[in-house]
């Protein structure tokens, strides 16, 4: 299982304009929630504080309630800074402070109370935790369950110098959290292990790229495909810096079958398990045209397969697994899917998903996957659209923990147009990532840096502490770890906005971008 795993904050107010906290109500306590910090020192340079100040009542407080009852099953860790000022405390309390959990929908939520207590030392800030789970917890009524087991407290109630005495006190509170431990199923694969950018001109690189052209039957390609694929330069070659791969209607002869079309069916020479695959590409048009980037396993027992020639072939389809990347279908034009083929499902295959893309044939895209041991996903221009789960891992289900190798093709159905002559799949780079040795090592933990504004509607701002400019990929991850979106952003002077947020629901996330060879976390909150 993934191991990043962090601190993610719930609920927060650090008084100087980042809360979800809705209101503070004082009980026989005068509260200033923008209040200037009169001791601001390395403990805490925050610039305002909340003044509390109670006037002698015997159950003075400050408290909020939110709209959802706390999750104090995976969220139980409370934490605040906290100045006891005693010039300005009577009395000789204990000098004390504790954060109570009640239910504020009763009539009586204090019938309903948790309560932790914590010792405080005057005059100095001091960061105090409430843990409902490992700290010592007082509920009011004996007979309620562990505060873990329940699910009714939304009010949050603090309390300094203990109650039942009429002494004022003066304190000062600040940066208020509640925090979530996270763990974010974000493999980092950031290290290049295989490309090819096609530069130059002419014929494809033989040490990269095999042509797979027998015709597995000896008669006719799968899924009732009509053309020959070649090792003609006319299929396939590289020009101005793309990979061409043109399907062109014409009279072909090869292993003794004529056919009316051609094309080109790529297998790399390299071959992997786990890893991320970006292929930038623009798609053909035609209907009848099949483009596909996708991969199999090398173990496949394909007749004229770069990797059955090898000696590989050992394991049939769909035992030995398929990975589809990208299919285009010209009689869907503005329509991209991605799909797994496996012993449970294949063929017309319920593992599936895609989307629309206006303009696939007239633009290019990053077409792209991240294979991880526990799941698959696809993503066009950074915004997923498919990710395969199983729940059950097994032969059936998951022939996905051996190296697949990549295959790009053309292919063309029976229905092509009557009108169509040629058309091409443009491909200008396919990358390869997997694991460096630097990123296994540097998942035991990490660490949240803040986001703005926090809370956010629509748009993001992040600081990256860096000089760096130029592109980056920044995934949006909720708190079991999921990855929900993810945006190509342009970071100028290591300044990222992301934008379009505002299919996310309400709720925390968190933020992953990596520059430099430095991955970095970030936490927010959609209102």
């Amino acid at each position: 299982m993934p191991i990043l795993s962090g601190q993610t904050t719930l609920v927060f107010d650090d008084f100087e304009g980042n809360s979800n906290v809705p209101e503070w109500i004082g009980d026989d306590c005068l509260l200033n929630p923008a209040f200037a910090n009169p001791f601001p020192g390395e403990d805490n340079p925050s610039a305002t504080v909340l003044r509390y100040q109670d006037i002698g009542g015997q159950y003075a407080n400050a408290r909020f309630q939110l709209a959802e009852n706390f999750d104090l099953s995976t969220n139980q860790t409370f934490s605040l800074l906290v100045y006891l000022d005693a010039s300005g405390t009577t009395g000789n309390q204990n000098s004390q402070i504790s954060l109570k959990l009640q239910n504020g929908t009763l009539p009586e939520p204090w019938t309903t109370q948790s309560e932790i207590i914590k010792p405080i030392i005057p005059n100095e800030w001091q960061m105090v935790t409430f843990n409902f789970e490992s700290d010592n917890f007082i509920n009011l009524d004996p007979a309620s369950p562990a505060p873990t087991l329940r699910d009714d407290f939304n009010r949050v109630v603090i309390q300094i110098n203990g109650e039942n005495n009429n002494d004022q006190v003066l304190a000062y509170l600040d940066n208020l959290e509640l925090s979530s431990t996270v763990t974010i199923d974000d493999y980092v694969y950031d290290q290049l292990v295989w490309s090819d950018e096609f530069e130059g001109e002419g014929a494809l690189d033989p040490t990269k790229w095999y042509h797979q052209t027998i015709i597995p039957d000896g008669n006719s390609w799968f899924n009732g495909e009509v053309q020959h694929y070649t090792d003609r330069i006319d299929n396939s070659f590289v020009d101005n810096g793309t990979l061409k791969i043109v399907a062109k209607r014409e009279t072909y002869t090869d292993q003794g079958v004529t056919k009316q079309f051609t094309s080109a069916r790529l297998n790399s020479k390299f071959a992997f398990t786990y890893g991320r695959v970006e292929i930038r590409a623009k798609l053909p048009f035609g209907v009848g045209t099949w483009p596909a980037l996708w991969t199999l396993g090398k173990n496949i027992t394909e007749n004229g397969g770069y990797w059955q020639t090898q000696g590989f072939g050992t394991t049939g389809w769909p035992a030995c697994g398929e990975i589809d990347i990208m299919e285009h279908w010209g009689d869907n034009q503005n329509y991209i899917s991605s799909a797994l083929h496996t012993p449970s499902s294949f063929g017309g295959t319920v593992n599936n998903g895609g989307r629309v893309i206006p303009g696939v044939s007239d633009n290019f895209h990053l077409y792209a996957a991240t294979w991880t041991p526990e799941y698959i996903e696809f993503s066009v221009d950074g915004i997923v659209h498919y990710r395969y789960e199983p729940a059950v891992q097994n032969n059936d289900t998951w022939p996905f923990d051996l190296d697949q190798y990549l295959l790009f093709n053309v292919a063309v159905l029976p229905n092509i147009s009557a009108s169509f002559t040629e058309s091409e799949l443009e491909v200008d780079y396919v990358r390869i990532y997997q694991e460096s040795p630097s990123s296994v090592q540097d998942r035991s933990s990490i660490d949240f840096e803040p986001a703005y504004p926090n809370p956010f509607s629509n748009e993001l701002n992040l600081d990256l502490g860096t000089r760096f400019n130029g592109p980056a990929l920044i995934s949006i991850h909720d708190l079991s770890g999921r990855t929900l979106l993810q945006r190509q952003v342009n970071v100028i002077e290591g300044a990222a906005k992301v934008r379009q947020l505002s299919e996310l629901g309400q709720g925390v996330y968190i933020l992953s971008v990596e520059v430099e060879n430095d991955r970095r976390y970030f936490k927010a909150v959609k209102n």
